[in-house]
């Protein structure tokens, strides 16, 4: 298959290096705003054409990855489409719900593949989970989800300044949302959000937390935060009827993803105990690696409950939130962009 990616920016080369990954597959054309930036990155991938007009590339490809601002989505998701061509769109797809159901009607009418970019749930780690739940074996009772990074400068995955706001709610809570959703089974019917001080620089949230529910009674928690100076990325929690299970990357088992089936805290320290007595030396932790997903982003309605913006200020303590439960108050849009 031949393709078509459109942006040159950190998230474009992000695809560009899983494309590399996947037999059958050609990279035919490179769209980008800036010229000069987009014949860099079409000389290091090896990519044999590079333009500023997504016509270009679209003539080129069987398909088109759309790795370029949101605004631009729905434009260039409706030209690709309307030109017999499969689409992938990077999240949000749009920036209206408005806007993402023409883009759904127009595939529709063509009769072309049109896909939104959440790809988290056909990671290898929730595939585990999900065959296991489809098999009966599993079912839901909670989601935990942390995701934590410490960017408090408007810059890249590549470490180069943006021109558009990174967002927990739209880039990165989103997956979330739809991996819950995916698991469960069903659609969320009660969703709560809470957002912490605004950045005065980025005006943006940098913290958030969002509580949500399906028809069965699942729940999912999800905690975010551009303030964690700590370990960076997302780490989930399943908790289910059989067994509470985290997503990892088990090395023992040859780098194969997996969900890790976590013990009872008792049993654990009783094997242990027996351990270090057998052994004659204490017990010693098993190592672990957390498995650190690719984020790539679909704005969910941010349900009930808001908050009252207040100023950021990480040199003195924050003020408490005011969460407003009786009307909704809706969480801050990214800012306008321009390049990804």
């Amino acid at each position: 298959m031949k393709i078509c990616v459109a942006g040159q920016g950190a998230f474009g080369q992000k695809h560009l290096d899983a494309l590399k990954r996947i037999a059958g597959v050609e990279v035919t054309s490179l769209v980008g705003g800036n010229q000069d930036a987009t014949a860099q990155v079409a000389k290091k991938y090896g990519i044999p054409h590079y333009t500023g007009e997504l016509s270009e590339g679209i003539k080129r490809a069987d398909a088109v990855i759309l790795t370029t601002p949101t605004k631009m989505h729905f434009r260039q998701g409706e030209q690709v489409m309307r030109a017999g061509k499969h689409v992938l769109v990077e999240i949000p797809v749009t920036d209206s719900v408005e806007d993402a159901e023409k883009l759904v009607k127009i595939a529709k009418e063509t009769g072309v593949t049109a896909m939104g970019g959440h790809v988290r749930r056909f990671n290898p780690s929730h595939q585990w989970v999900h065959k296991r739940i489809k098999k009966g074996e599993l079912a839901i009772q909670q989601m935990d989800v942390q995701t934590y990074f410490f960017r408090r400068k408007n810059i890249n995955a590549a470490g180069n300044p943006r021109s558009w706001t990174d967002h927990l709610l739209w880039h990165h809570a989103a997956h979330t949302i739809d991996l819950f959703q995916y698991q469960a089974g069903q659609t969320i019917n009660d969703c709560c959000a809470v957002q912490g001080p605004i950045h005065p620089q980025l005006g943006i949230a940098m913290d958030m937390g969002i509580v949500a529910k399906v028809p069965s009674g699942a729940i999912l928690t999800l905690s975010l935060s551009f303030n964690n100076d700590g370990p960076l990325g997302s780490f989930f929690r399943y908790i289910c009827d059989n067994g509470t299970y985290k997503a990892r990357v088990h090395r023992r088992h040859q780098g194969e993803a997996r969900a890790e089936r976590q013990p009872r805290p008792g049993a654990a320290l009783h094997a242990r105990a027996r351990q270090a007595r057998a052994d004659h030396r204490p017990p010693a932790q098993g190592a672990r690696v957390a498995l650190r997903l690719p984020l790539l982003h679909l704005s969910p309605h941010a349900g009930r409950g808001g908050v009252g913006a207040v100023p950021w200020a990480p040199s003195h303590p924050l003020p408490e939130n005011r969460v407003l439960n009786k009307r909704r108050t809706p969480i801050s849009p990214p800012a306008e962009e321009t390049t990804r």
